[in-house]
């Protein structure tokens, strides 16, 4: 259970609240206890009494008292589930709220090789369904037994005041069905369970090859083999969830058996006893009722802690995330960046690109273009120098040449990209409205500014013309945009940052050599003075450049 440690500790910071859920719970039971104890005493104790009038006898029986302790039960009830669900359903949304936004922020720390240990669709399907299935660690496996366990106390203490033995041989029954319902279904639903979570997982990756890759599979002839192949992952983890669901009912008809014949025993007893006039009727019939209504606090522990084995297996998926860190470490005593943006690759080397013993300068102010094929290592030196990951060897520093040079580990890592502008190869645009895609460039830009590097990327007159203007939304990825007027509106937003430090990669690609000459020569003069590299296959096909490197002559 160590697994769940962290996740406790977290929950805590919230301990008033969750334990007035648990109160609302416990007083919605408390109450339904109430309500069927109350009923059943006062319906016997008013035929008894009508009997005796029948046979002669006078007797006095005040109706109020216990009438209006039914209604208050009745009432009391119903408020207190209403409460409880609103109440402890808002609490639990918030602590999921709080998780994912903390998950959030601790992938955003993570560099690109500790990211790509998992793919998009698993790191998704941690931040919604492993931290959704926390959501049992409270309202379904804490609270619950917690307050069945006082239900119990409840009852059992009620009948010691009329009947101690009646009230141990209950309570041991009881206590035995509790601990079969959670500790016994748990075992019995931790593999299945457990596997769930893997199951989904696979799952959801094979569901989305199958959407994202429909036009490869198509041209492979593969569609119906990955369709199969996502069909039978399915249909094992349906078969697996049947065998839980089975042991689910016969977990709950073990919760019902275990009540009734605890109602069964006790009605014997309380029949013995009455016969021995140890006990009035109207007690005799509200001892069974009020073990009878226990039965509501027990109905939800066996699928409950069937599960339990899904939760420990994400709370030990989200531990390994939480665990994970970042390869880039952000220096104590960072040092200042150096007006001089002349930056420096000496002696690097990165195994997984391939790169060994390479060197290159960038002269503050110049423009270099890095032609070569694909795979020759162009985007790792822009994602060396952008720092988004660090060298296996060798360093990459800024400033000028001799003592005022400075490795870029020794920076802080957000004043150093508050210097860059990177156009990445992929265009990586939100779904969302133009305008909030270029604020991603430069928060505080006005109206004025983007408007400027729209007519800069030659986007100006169409974004005017569509009907919402700034406001149309691109789509997922930018689907409702051409490539070529997604891959302007991304570089738009690079410019808007208005850094000193620019790193273009392909930022024509898509274009025809109309519009690449347009933007081109509309480029020049925002690029004068700054320090640029360019990424590309072909230098006519990039923006002017001071010096071509062919990577790999």
């Amino acid at each position: 259970m160590s697994e769940l440690k962290p996740w406790l500790a977290l929950m805590m910071q919230r301990r008033m609240r969750l334990l007035l859920g648990a109160l609302l719970m416990a007083l919605t039971l408390f109450s339904a206890i109430g309500l069927l104890a109350l009923s059943g005493w006062f319906i016997t104790a008013t035929g008894v009494t009508a009997l005796l009038w029948a046979a002669g006898q006078k007797v006095m029986f005040d109706i109020y008292m216990p009438g209006s302790g039914i209604r208050f039960f009745a009432l009391t009830r119903t408020v207190a589930r209403y409460s409880e669900r609103v109440y402890n359903h808002n609490t639990v949304l918030s602590l999921l709220a709080d998780l994912r936004g903390r998950h959030f922020a601790a992938l955003t720390l993570l560099d690109g090789a500790t990211l790509s240990r998992l793919r998009a669709a698993q790191w998704l399907n941690r931040l919604t369904a492993d931290i959704d299935t926390l959501d049992t660690l409270y309202l379904r496996l804490l609270a619950p037994p917690l307050v069945a366990l006082l239900g119990i106390v409840l009852v059992c203490g009620l009948i010691a005041v009329f009947h101690v033995s009646l009230a141990l041989i209950a309570g041991a029954m009881l206590l035995s069905l509790l601990l079969a319902l959670t500790l016994g279904m748990a075992l019995l639903g931790l593999h299945y369970s457990a596997r769930r979570v893997e199951q989904l997982d696979a799952l959801r990756v094979l569901a989305l090859e199958q959407l994202q890759g429909q036009a490869e599979l198509a041209a492979a002839g593969a569609i119906e083999r990955h369709r199969q192949h996502l069909l039978a992952a399915s249909q094992q983890m349906l078969s697996e969830q049947l065998v839980l669901q089975g042991r689910v009912a016969c977990g709950q008809a073990l919760a019902t058996l275990g009540v009734m014949s605890t109602v069964a025993v006790c009605l014997f007893g309380t029949i013995q006893a009455y016969a021995a006039g140890v006990l009035s009727g109207p007690v005799m019939v509200m001892i069974p009722l009020a073990l009878m209504a226990l039965s509501e606090g027990f109905a939800g522990l066996p699928a409950a802690f069937a599960q339990g084995g899904a939760t420990r297996a994400a709370a030990t998926r989200l531990n390994q995330q939480v665990a994970m860190s970042s390869r880039l470490v952000e220096p104590l005593d960072p040092a200042p960046v150096p007006s001089e943006l002349s930056l420096h690759w000496q002696g690097v080397g990165v195994r997984h690109a391939g790169l060994q013993d390479f060197d290159l300068v960038l002269h503050s102010g110049e423009r270099l273009a890095l032609i070569g094929p694909s795979g020759a290592g162009k985007s790792t030196l822009a994602a060396l120098a952008s720092r988004l990951i660090d060298p296996d060897c060798g360093v990459v520093s800024v400033g000028a040449a001799g003592p005022r040079d400075v490795s870029l580990q020794a920076l802080s890592l957000e004043q150093w990209r508050a210097r860059v502008g990177y156009l990445t190869q992929q265009t990586e645009l939100l779904h969302d409205s133009i305008s909030a895609n270029l604020l991603l460039g430069n928060p505080a830009a006005t109206k004025e500014q983007l408007w400027a590097v729209l007519e800069l990327v030659d986007l100006a007159d169409l974004v005017d013309a569509m009907p919402a203007g700034m406001n149309t939304w691109v789509g997922e990825s930018g689907t409702q945009l051409s490539g070529g007027e997604g891959r302007r509106l991304a570089l738009a937003r690079v410019l808007l940052k208005d850094a000193p430090l620019i790193i273009l990669d392909e930022p024509f690609s898509g274009l025809d050599a109309a519009t690449r000459d347009r933007v081109s020569a509309r480029l020049e003069p925002w690029l004068a003075g700054r320090t640029a590299l360019f990424l590309g296959h072909d230098a006519a096909l990039l923006p002017r450049s001071d010096r071509v490197v062919l990577l790999g002559d």
